[in-house]
């Protein structure tokens, strides 16, 4: 497997599971996640996982590239929680370095 495979199959893996646990199994509290929260975070950390996903089995970096800058926001607020869930920045940056590796796997 090509290395920018892994990699962006492995972030937005992660990134699927970390959104799943954050939604319905947040360790942090016991209250239920309200119906905003979920609907922004599902737009803005699950739907840029499942097109990385995507970019990664079709190798599209551009796709990638978006996934980074679209994820990036809330994956930076993320970072700066004392939690589980700053790993959503490692993530985030994991895409750059995948669509990075694309085109450098194309280029040579």
């Amino acid at each position: 497997m090509k290395l920018w495979k892994l990699v962006g199959v492995l972030a937005s893996g992660g990134s699927i599971l970390l959104w799943v646990l954050f939604a319905f199994y947040n360790p942090y509290t016991h209250a239920t996640v309200g119906n905003e929260p979920l609907v922004t975070t599902f737009f803005t950390l699950l739907l840029p996982a499942l097109v990385a996903l995507i970019a990664s089995l079709i190798k599209k970096p551009s796709y990638m590239f978006v996934s980074f800058v679209w994820s990036l926001p809330i994956s930076m607020y993320a970072a700066m929680t004392p939690s589980i869930f700053k790993l959503f920045g490692a993530i985030s940056v994991m895409y750059l370095l995948s669509g990075m590796l694309m085109v450098m796997d194309r280029r040579s």
